[in-house]
């Protein structure tokens, strides 16, 4: 399982899960070259809320990423949690 952080990067560096950057204009530009070797992996997308992550999840799926699942929520209800 891989987890990719679609948020921007001052969000990440505010509080993250240590998954891995990728904001979600990267992914929609399509520069995922760093991530190309995840194709046949879990991979679980999150951002704030869960909005991007969905979108980041759909591109991924198109761009050949057969195991894409959203962080429900996001980091908001993952704190909520903690």
């Amino acid at each position: 399982m891989q987890l990719l952080d679609v948020r921007e990067p001052s969000e990440h560096a505010e509080f993250n899960i240590g998954g891995k950057l990728l904001p979600l204009g990267k992914i929609v530009g399509m520069q995922i070259d760093d991530i190309e070797d995840w194709k046949d992996k879990e991979v679980i997308c999150y951002c704030r809320s869960g909005n991007r992550s969905g979108q980041a999840c759909q591109y991924l799926a198109m761009m050949g990423f057969n195991n894409t699942k959203n962080l429900s929520g996001g980091m908001i209800a993952w704190q909520k949690l903690k």
